[in-house]
């Protein structure tokens, strides 16, 4: 009975059963068979302490099972099964449970009798302690140590891949992909197909410490990179690291990827593959059987358990797929410009920022133009040739909108709302051979005209200069100067006939 005082002395401070176990010498078993008595005994360790060898042995020493007489206790036995599956749901904590339980037995344990009962089912309070993962808090993500192969077809050059693998915490429902590298771009892939593969977004993605996802490793608060937490952003969830040196927060992907080696690898390596995409069609079909076979000890599979529990939890996905943004810094040129150096492609921004130093932010589609944290401007990625500047009109100071603007359509809708003689001299002027600026600076001038002389005059001046055959500005402002547009044409003179007189000499008098 010394030993067994021993062991209890050992459990009371919070020892587990290996220590004990090496501490006395007596087998882990014969430990937990003990410690086993003891709880079913209903006694504290004073009352053990105070009892003599031959009563003890009365309680550690029968042969048979003690059978436990205490209503209370097998009540409670009962519902600790549903109890720890509640536990499991977002929002629910011990104390609730308690409350629950004193509803159904109102002359049951207190709270502090019922957690240690508790939380000795769940295997709580121990040195190495089981984590109960609340279901859609956490996705756990990780890359194997070991690699798969790719055989290329040609020259028979093998490559290695990685392999990403994703882990809900409480269904324990596995995603794996195989992915080219462990570069932020394929571990973000990585992350988003496990999220659609789940159908649903968890409260926080918890990464490794890896390089993919965090800038600065810390104990206790990473920081994350400006990708991944765009990332977390765009599926409103959280990047949750784990702490530095510490791989028991990460202990559920770990126990994930040793299953993985012997589940999906072993059959994966039967077989010569050519493309990643051939890979990860099978390793799919693998996982199909991994996730719906039943768990160790339990009477339902990872499928089960995430369809009974957790699918309903987890919130909506983002219905539009993150784009990885990359970042760059540039200085605003005097024409209100910067310069995005991928494309060797300028985009304006406000012409008040001209001469600051910005930030952009660009995906394949989209540009933003960042100054300090405040979006200045937004535009489509242009991928087409021959545009080198790409504006916005708002941008622009007040006196080059107008020069912005200048197209052939603007030009003849003014000269059209002048006359319709207006409209086609600059329509002529605008067919000239020449640099499409310099004609447009022509009619810019000649259409500047109807404000100074009015549109009748002008619109004699076009008809002038026509006849003449002369279409540019000049003209118009020598006719006008001259005040030539006041004389009629010939066809305008009005035809008066001479009246019949003696005096009047015909036309055959010299003859």
């Amino acid at each position: 009975m010394f030993t067994v005082r021993q062991i209890l002395r050992l459990y009371a401070s919070g020892r587990g059963t290996k220590y004990i176990s090496q501490s006395t010498g007596v087998a882990r078993n014969t430990v937990k068979k003990y410690l086993y008595r003891f709880v079913i005994s209903q006694k504290s360790i004073a009352q053990i302490e105070a009892m003599s060898d031959a009563q003890m042995s009365r309680i550690f020493l029968v042969k048979e099972k003690i059978e436990v007489a205490n209503k209370r206790l097998s009540d409670l036995e009962l519902l600790l099964p549903s109890l720890a599956t509640m536990l499991k749901k977002r929002g629910v904590t011990k104390g609730m449970l308690h409350e629950k339980y004193l509803l159904q037995y109102p002359d049951g344990y207190k709270h502090s009798a019922f957690l240690e009962r508790l939380n000795q089912f769940m295997q709580v309070g121990k040195p190495s302690m089981k984590m109960t993962h609340k279901a859609g808090d956490k996705l756990f993500v990780d890359f194997t140590g070991q690699k798969l192969q790719l055989v290329d077809e040609i020259t028979g050059e093998i490559s290695e891949v990685e392999v990403f693998v994703a882990i809900l915490g409480c269904s324990q429902l596995t995603f794996v992909m195989a992915v080219h590298s462990q570069c932020k771009e394929d571990f973000i892939l990585g992350c988003e197909r496990a999220l659609h593969f789940y159908g649903g977004v968890p409260l926080a993605i918890v990464p490794d410490n890896l390089k993919s996802a965090v800038t600065k490793a810390s104990k206790y608060e990473a920081q994350l990179n400006d990708n991944f937490a765009a990332f977390a952003e765009h599926y409103n969830t959280f990047g949750f690291p784990t702490r530095t040196y510490k791989p028991k927060d990460k202990a559920l992907v770990e126990g994930a990827v040793k299953i993985i080696y012997t589940t999906i690898f072993s059959k994966i390596d039967q077989k010569v593959y050519h493309k990643i995409e051939a890979i990860n069609s099978d390793i799919l079909l693998h996982l199909e059987v991994h996730n719906d076979s039943i768990l160790t000890g339990e009477n339902y599979s990872r499928m089960q358990q995430f369809i009974e529990l957790e699918k309903q939890t987890l919130q909506p996905l983002n219905p539009y797929l993150f784009e990885l943004m990359t970042v760059q810094l540039s200085t605003v040129n005097k024409y209100g410009h910067v310069l995005l150096s991928t494309d060797k492609r300028y985009y304006s921004v406000p012409f008040k920022l001209i001469g600051r130093r910005l930030k952009i932010k660009y995906t394949s589609t989209k540009i933003q133009v960042y100054d300090d944290n405040e979006v200045v401007a937004v535009h489509e990625r242009y991928l087409g040739k021959g545009l080198k500047y790409i504006t916005t009109q708002d941008h622009l100071a007040t006196q080059h909108k107008y020069l912005a603007e200048w197209n052939p359509k603007k030009f003849m809708d003014t000269a059209s709302s002048i006359s319709e003689v207006v409209a086609q001299y600059i329509a002529k002027i605008l067919a000239r051979e020449l640099y499409p600026e310099q004609s447009y600076k022509s009619c810019s001038g000649v259409l500047s005209f109807a404000k100074r002389v009015g549109n009748i005059r002008l619109s004699n001046a076009c008809k002038r200069a026509d006849s003449f055959g002369i279409y540019n500005y000049g003209i118009i402002d020598q006719i006008l100067r001259s005040k030539a547009d006041g004389i009629p044409f010939e066809d305008e003179i009005p035809n008066t006939i001479m009246p019949s007189h003696e005096n009047i000499r015909g036309q055959n008098y010299y003859e």
